[in-house]
This record gives structure tokens, C-alpha cells and sequence, in this order.
């Protein structure tokens, strides 16, 4: 048997630490662009930004979550751990999440260049192998998309398997394969897409570790293939049940073997001219005759061609191999999503053709020195270029404008684009933009009901509710289920004044999803405007029951309490609302409302010292009000309080002059007082407002004055 090519000289430390450190700077240089990227609306909020279980960082009750969770169609808790930690250091800072993704490609591409050395002992080879891998502008969706965390971080673990193999395979120990376990069970937490790993283990074992015959391999692997077994089951049902996988009505089985066909030879072509990327290819829903027999013939021709060489140059049919294997779960055999193709499915597969290239190329170096020097200087000038065109690519997910024009620039028909421009244009207030590229989305795909949402949630923010609301009946014609869209319904029935419909549109959310506190609320409101009290009050204490603490819940609660006469309960409710936000406009006149309606129903009662409290919160409220001055001065007349009485007559004459009453009071005070001079000023006032207090208040005088005389 060969000997293996770990027995070999191995190469210089120096030159490998050398040529690793150029590989980071190389990888860096390619990418650091990234640090200043946003967050995108393109699944990142998703993950990140509107993830009500990630923005929490990291919990118990988030790994908890994460570990069942199958949220983003998806089960992958490793993904959501990695992404709790990211906002467990840098909260929702873009930068610190990009930076995170950066690193780990980073790894990924130190530990790729590492394995091959460690594996061929081929230090040049390996390092282009390992810089391909790390300035290929088709690896930039997995890098700088914060979403695409799960490529980088699951290709860590991929490789980190490999390396646990490896020194399995030196010593087979129990507890160097519980690694290889334990290394591969954390890939397929973060992606299923390593199940086809045991495969290229078998792969590696054939060529280059050149390892025992294939019945062995395959006896050795049965736990892994088990796991990839079920994990894919796993991923199927889950994404099945979150929409994710299409019907098989939807696309035919050979539009779906014509697309995969297509798709293989389209990543090849790429490989070698990358350009005209972009975030999402169309697919198009049909068999194209030409283009699938075209590309079958294609790998056709590649397959033989790889077979024929199994001997003389085994390293191009490992790589081919290794190509075709690892794109099987993503080249769309089973529909997942609606792209025809993605870039970051290339992540891990293209480390085969990069290999095959390396060798293949470095083989031609060995028949002269011409050779060698064309080859060498291929090489950097490749890398160079593809360097280049990586920190272009990068530039263009700096934001959700940019990622999506840039899409419609490169592609044709690209709803999605559209879509997700639209997005950007209505983010930045450009209502009219953005309904000019919904209408483009629904023209392109008439059946997308988000297409439709989203054209109606625009007319909405333009006011143009007549159109939005036929949008939402489009929009739930397609998908009555569609919670959002019978939510927002009502709101553009609000608006157009049909309370009724509206009301209906809020019951139809309660029944899809009867902890939608803003949809209690809102029915709330138009409960309150049809006039059922009742009611109302029922669907405000429902929404405060589901989410506490809203302080215009809490004072809509206020509103029909008082309305129904419950004017404690109400009192309690307006403040309730005023210690959670004293900003509400109307606040100060309810709590004045309730405050005066207690306040007269003490005074009625001659309780005079709650009626005073009742009266003192009145006007501390609403000080311009005369009234509740009148009633405070009263209560504290009859507290024998006469300085703060007189005071609060005072008051109350400055705001109303008219208010005779006061004026009366005011003169018996000053006369109890002994200042007739005060008394006779406010008879003065009453005698053109009031004769008959006028005549009183002088009659009063009057006997004092008699009095005074004896």
C-alpha cells in the first residue's frame, strides 16, 4: 500500500506560521468591510434585531428556548446560542455581530489550510486551497450577512470533525471518536447541511489519508450516518411545517432535477468568473429544455472525466466528488425556499474544486520551470483579483438599498428584490418609491401575498386606506391565516370610519391568536365608539391582562370606568396610568374630571375633608379651572380654613370674574374677618352682577356695622 502522506517530511514550521499569518491578513483585507455593514431587514431581524428571545442575550430561559425552538423554519440552537452571545457583548451594535462572522471565516480558513498541510503535507497547495476559500466572492453572503451566521459557525465544526477524524484515525480511541461525535453533533445544531459530512469523511479516507478498503470506511461511520439520517428528518418535518419546503405540486420533480442541474454547472461557472452575484436568483418555475440538457451533459462530461482519473489523479475525482456530495442537501431536489440558487451553498463545496485546482495546477508547475513560475504567478495574480472583487461584493451588503438594487442590476424579474427594495424605500418615509416596487413584486407574482401586504401597508402610510384595504383583502384571499394582515385591516378600516368591519378584522386576529394585546385594544376603541361600555371595558382589562404595564391601556381602562360611574376604579386607573407615563395629553383632564366628580359627591355628602382632597388634586391638574376653585374655597370655609378659602375665592374670582357666589362668600369672610373695607369691595362687584346677593351681602353689612355701633 502507498505510504501515507503524513509520512512525508513535514514543512517548516516557520514557512507554515509564515504563510498562516498571510492567510488572516489576506482573509481580513478581503472582508473588513463588513465591520461597517448594517443589520439587514433580510431575515436578520429574524434572527437578531426582532427576536424577542435573542435580544435578551444569554439566558437560561433563552438556551432553553433555543434548544426547542423551530423558529426561521429551522433547528439549529447553536446558531441561536451564537447569536445570543453576540448580543451578550455588543448588544445590537452591527459591527460587533459582522466582526464575529469575520473571525470565524477567519478560523475556518486557518483550520482548512492546517488540515491540508497536516493531511499532504502540500504547504503551497494547501495555502491556495485555503486562500481561495478565503477571498472567493461567492463565500461573501455567508460572511457578511449576519443571518448566514449559521454557514461560518457550522463550517467550523465541519472542519473541526475533520480534524477530530484525522487523529481518530492515527489512534482509534474511544474518546478521540466521542470528538468526532461531539464535533459533528455541534455542526448539526447549527446546520443540517452537514449531514453529507460522513460522506466526505469517506472521501478524505480514500484520498489523501489513502486509508483501509471501503467496507471498513463505511462499518466505522455507521454513528454518523445515523445522525445525519436524523438530522435530516429532523430538518424536513421542521421545515416542512414552517412553509419552508415547497409542494411538490408547486415545482415537478423535473423542473427540480432540471434547476439542480443548472445550479451545479452555474457555481462552477461563477467559481471561476464571479460576478453578477447577487442575494437572491429567481427560480424559474419551469423546466428550460436547453439550459437542463446543456448542463447535464456538462456533468456529464466532468463525472467521466473524474472517474477516468481516479488513478493517475485522484486528488480531481476527491474534489468533484466532494462538490457534487455536499451541494446534494441544497441543490433542490427538495425545494427549500424560492431561490433557484444561493451563493452561500457554495461555502463548503467549493473546497473541493479549490482542491482539484490546486493539485491540478500544481502538478502542470512540475514539468519545467517556465511551468512553475506561470503557475505561481497565476496563482497570486487569482487571488488577487478575487480579493478585489470580494471587498466590492461586501460593499454592496452594507445595507438593504444597496444588497437589493445591486440584485436588480444583475438579475431579471427578481420579485424578491423588488420586494426588499421596496422595504428599504418605505424604512426611509419614500411611500410612492416603495409602492412603485410592491406593484412590480405583485406584477412579477401575482400570488405572493406578502407582495400584496406590503403594497397595502404602504398605501397605508400614505393615506391612501380605500386601496390598502382592498390590498389586505388580497392579501388574506391568499393566506386567511395571515394574522398581520387582519390586524392592520382594521387599522385602514379605522381610518375610513367603518368601525364595524374593523371590529371584526380585530376578532378574526383574537381568534388566530388570542394574545394579541393590541388587538383587544383596538377593539377596545371601537367597542368604546359604538357605545358598549361594557364591553369595551372587557377587551381593556383583556389587553392589560396580556401585557401590563401600558400606560394608554390603563387609561383607556380610566375612560370606560368613568363612563360607567365607577369613579374610584376610574380615579385608580388614571393614576396608574400617570406613573407609567405622565405624558398623555388628555391624563391631567381625566384625573380632573373624576378628581371633581369626587369631590362634589363628598360635598353633597358635607364631607368636607375628602371633598377638599378631591378638590386640591383638581386644581393642581387643572389650575385654570374656576369651578373646582369655588368648590376647594367652600370645603375649606366649611374646614374653618378662611385664610385658604378666602385665597381660593380669590383665585377663582381671578379666572372667572362672573362667579357672584364667590364674590358673596368672599364678603362674609372679610366681614367674620373683621375687614369691612374687603366686604364692601365685593358688594360693590355683585352690585352689577347680582342684585339680590347684593342686597345680602349689604344687609349683612349692614348688621355688622349696627352691632359694631352698640
Amino acid at each position: 500500500m502507498t505510504a501515507s502522506p503524513r509520512a512525508r517530511s513535514e514543512p517548516g514550521a516557520d514557512r507554515v506560521a509564515a504563510l498562516a499569518a498571510a492567510l488572516v491578513v489576506a482573509t481580513f483585507a478581503a472582508f473588513s468591510g463588513v465591520i461597517a455593514n448594517s443589520f439587514l431587514t433580510y431575515d436578520d431581524d429574524a434572527y437578531v434585531t426582532n427576536n424577542a428571545h435573542v435580544v435578551q442575550g444569554l439566558s437560561a430561559k433563552g438556551v432553553a428556548w433555543a434548544i426547542t425552538s423551530d423558529d426561521a423554519a429551522n433547528w439549529h440552537p447553536v446558531t441561536w446560542l451564537s447569536h445570543m452571545l453576540d448580543v451578550q457583548l455588543f448588544v445590537l451594535d452591527a459591527r460587533g455581530h459582522h466582526a464575529t462572522s469575520l473571525v470565524l471565516h477567519a478560523v475556518n480558513a486557518l483550520i482548512l489550510f492546517l488540515l491540508l498541510v497536516r493531511m499532504t503535507g502540500a504547504l503551497w497547495r494547501s495555502a491556495f486551497v485555503a486562500g481561495l476559500f478565503a477571498v472567493h466572492p461567492l463565500h461573501v453572503e455567508s460572511v457578511a450577512w449576519i443571518a448566514e451566521r449559521k454557514d461560518v459557525l457550522s463550517t467550523l465544526f465541519w472542519l473541526l470533525t475533520i480534524a477530530a477524524w484525522v487523529r481518530w484515525t492515527e489512534e482509534k480511541t474511544r474518546g478521540r471518536y466521542a470528538l468526532v461525535v461531539a464535533s459533528f453533533t455541534a455542526g448539526l445544531m447549527a446546520k443540517p447541511m452537514l449531514v453529507t459530512l460522513p460522506l466526505t469523511l469517506m472521501l478524505l479516507d480514500v484520498w489523501p489519508l489513502k486509508r483501509a478498503a471501503i467496507p471498513v470506511l463505511w462499518r466505522e461511520k455507521l454513528p454518523l450516518f445515523a445522525m445525519s439520517a436524523a438530522s435530516a428528518g429532523v430538518t424536513f418535518v421542521v421545515q416542512r411545517s414552517g412553509g419552508a419546503v415547497q409542494s411538490l405540486q408547486g415545482l415537478t420533480f423535473a423542473t427540480r432535477v432540471a434547476n439542480a442541474a443548472e445550479a451545479y454547472v452555474w457555481y462552477l461557472g461563477k467559481t471561476f468568473w464571479p460576478t453578477g452575484l447577487a442575494c437572491f436568483y429567481p427560480h424559474p418555475g419551469h423546466v428550460r429544455p436547453g439550459l437542463a440538457i446543456g448542463a447535464v451533459v456538462l456533468l456529464s462530461c466532468a463525472t467521466a472525466l473524474a472517474v477516468r482519473f481516479a488513478r493517475r489523479a485522484p486528488y480531481l475525482t476527491f474534489g468533484w466528488a466532494w462538490y457534487v456530495l455536499t451541494l446534494v442537501p441544497v441543490i433542490g431536489l427538495v425545494q427549500v425556499g424560492d431561490q433557484a440558487m444561493a451563493d452561500r451553498y457554495t461555502y463548503v463545496s467549493l473546497v473541493g474544486i479549490f482542491i482539484a485546482i490546486a493539485w491540478g495546477f500544481g502538478d502542470l508547475g512540475r514539468r519545467s520551470q517556465a511551468a512553475r513560475i506561470a503557475v505561481s504567478t497565476g496563482g497570486v495574480a487569482s487571488i488577487a483579483v478575487l480579493l478585489a472583487l470580494t471587498r466590492i461584493q461586501v460593499s454592496y451588503w452594507a445595507g438593504n438599498e444597496s444588497l437589493f438594487a445591486h440584485a436588480l442590476a444583475v438579475t431579471s424579474d427578481n420579485w424578491m428584490a423588488h420586494n426588499g427594495l421596496g422595504g428599504a424605500f418605505a424604512h426611509q418615509g419614500r411611500t410612492e418609491a416603495a409602492i412603485a416596487q410592491f406593484e412590480e413584486v405583485i406584477r412579477l407574482r401575482p400570488a405572493f401575498g406578502k407582495g400584496h401586504y406590503n403594497l397595502a401597508v404602504a398605501f397605508s402610510q400614505g393615506g391612501r386606506f380605500q386601496e390598502a384595504i382592498e390590498q389586505y383583502r388580497e392579501t388574506l384571499r391568499l393566506d386567511h391565516t395571515f394574522t398581520e394582515a387582519h390586524y392592520n385591516l382594521g387599522k385602514a378600516l379605522d381610518e375610513e370610519g367603518d368601525s364595524a368591519e374593523a371590529m371584526a378584522s380585530y376578532r378574526k386576529v383574537i381568534e388566530l391568536d388570542p394574545a394579541r394585546a393590541d388587538a383587544w385594544t383596538n377593539l377596545g376603541i371601537d367597542l368604546h365608539k359604538t357605545g358598549e361600555k361594557d364591553e369595551a371595558l372587557k377587551a381593556f382589562l383583556r389587553s392589560d391582562q396580556l401585557k401590563p404595564g401600558v400606560a394608554s391601556t390603563k387609561f383607556n381602562i380610566g375612560l370606560e370606568r368613568e363612563a360607567l360611574g365607577q369613579i374610584s376604579d376610574a380615579l385608580a386607573a388614571y393614576e396608574q396610568a400617570r406613573r407609567l407615563d405622565p405624558s398623555i395629553a388628555a391624563l391631567d383632564a381625566a384625573l380632573g374630571r373624576v378628581n371633581r366628580s369626587r369631590g362634589a359627591r363628598y360635598e353633597e355628602q358635607s364631607r368636607w375633608s375628602e371633598a377638599r382632597e378631591a378638590f386640591e388634586q383638581v386644581t393642581r391638574l387643572t389650575p385654570d379651572d374656576a369651578e373646582s376653585w369655588a368648590h376647594l374655597a367652600l370645603a375649606y370655609q366649611n374646614e374653618r380654613n378662611f385664610d385658604r378659602a378666602a385665597g381660593a375665592y380669590r383665585e377663582a374670582i381671578r379666572l372667572n370674574p362672573s362667579l357672584v357666589i364667590c364674590r358673596f362668600n368672599l364678603g362674609i369672610l372679610a366681614l367674620k374677618a373683621g375687614d369691612e373695607v374687603g366686604a364692601v369691595e365685593q358688594l360693590e362687584a355683585l352690585n352689577g352682577l347680582d342684585a339680590k346677593l347684593a342686597e345680602s351681602l349689604q344687609a349683612l353689612i349692614q348688621g355688622r356695622r349696627g352691632a359694631a355701633s352698640k
